[in-house]
């Protein structure tokens, strides 16, 4: 299978059209058969529920090329599970996991032209999404839906390579208090919109959100969810009282590797934002899909600036290890846990 003319160590994390997407309607009831399509292009009414009333949920997972050349994704189930109960919690359909996992695979095989050579840095990102298309008018649920899957190839999230960032705290929540922030919905994402630009315009990569209730806890940033390495080397892992943390299926995956195969203590817990003022932890890291592991080397709230002892000149030796760890999971020069990685062909 010969791939695309593609310079696959210039692609950057943007988007650009395929041969082909994945699309399955729900109307009457039930979801269609659904398979690909060409058509890279959504026509809807302008009554379509999605206009008015938000209901949106998506997912975002990636297929890539390991060592021997076998094309894989990385536990597509989970991501299944995780849209199953999103969609759920906002009214809409679920679509079935068995058939968004083949799905996934059907659209993968389809582009396979486009999925990026083994070292070359780049993957193939998929983008599975559900949308209300039925028409609505008062404040109710839609009765028709569309799930699509699109594919585009992208480049590494850091060209540079791995670098501590910094993050700044946030006037701003990005979820309610037993509101959607554990459920992957675009309006999570739009409600992190302000304060993400706030921190880039300021030179910061991301926000450090406390909790909604009380603002004292360790929350998540605008997309990727937090993790902490104390002093005695436990990998401490955030916990939401208000159950407003999407529930990442990097950092679900990172607690394993630390655990059963590094071996790490690992404490999943409420964190207190003073634990980070208080330099009771030495490493930080966000955490997800794009980019894995995030090393965190400064949290500046206001004028107060918190530097850990990792610092922001070199990744953190834990950080480090739990990222070359899964990625080598990923590529298949380690094997992981039975399952995680799916070949697709």
């Amino acid at each position: 299978m010969e791939k695309k003319d593609i310079d696959w160590g210039s692609l950057g994390f943007a988007y650009q059209p395929t041969d082909y997407s994945y699309v399955c309607n729900y109307r009457n009831g039930a979801w269609e058969e659904g398979g690909l399509t060409t058509d890279h292009t959504l026509t809807l009414s302008e009554c379509a529920g999605i206009f008015h009333y938000c209901q949106e949920v998506f997912e975002g997972l990636k297929a890539y090329t390991t060592k021997n050349g076998d094309i894989v994704c990385f536990r597509p189930d989970l991501n299944a599970e995780r849209m199953y109960d999103s969609a759920a919690r906002l009214m809409m359909p679920s679509f079935p996991k068995e058939k968004f996992v083949e799905a996934v695979k059907e659209v993968v095989k389809a582009n396979a032209a486009w999925v990026p050579p083994f070292g070359s840095g780049a993957t193939l990102y998929i983008r599975p999404f559900m949308v209300a298309t039925g028409n609505v008018i008062g404040v109710k649920p839609a009765d028709e839906y569309q799930f699509r899957i699109l594919v585009t190839p992208v480049g590494p999230y850091y060209s540079g390579g791995v670098k501590p960032v910094k993050v700044s705290t946030t006037y701003y929540d990005r979820a309610a208090p037993h509101g959607t922030g554990n459920i992957k919905a675009g309006l999570n994402y739009a409600m992190s919109l302000k304060a993400g630009v706030e921190a880039h315009a300021n030179g910061y990569a991301d926000n450090m959100y406390r909790d909604p209730e009380t603002r004292t806890y360790v929350e998540e940033a605008g997309g990727a969810n937090f993790l902490f390495v104390d002093k005695e080397g436990t990998l401490v892992v955030p916990k939401s009282f208000t159950d407003s943390i999407l529930p990442s299926i990097t950092r679900r995956s990172l607690v394993v590797v630390a655990r059963d195969i590094l071996g790490m203590n690992v404490v999943e817990r409420p964190v207190k934002f003073e634990e980070v003022t208080d330099g009771e932890f030495t490493e930080c890291g966000m955490c997800g899909t794009a980019a894995v592991i995030s090393p965190v080397g400064e949290v500046d709230d206001g004028d107060k600036k918190y530097v850990f002892a990792s610092g922001m000149k070199e990744v953190g030796p834990v950080m480090k290890k739990l990222r070359e760890t899964l990625t080598s999971i990923q590529d298949g020069e380690i094997e992981g846990p039975e399952g995680w990685v799916v070949k697709i062909m």
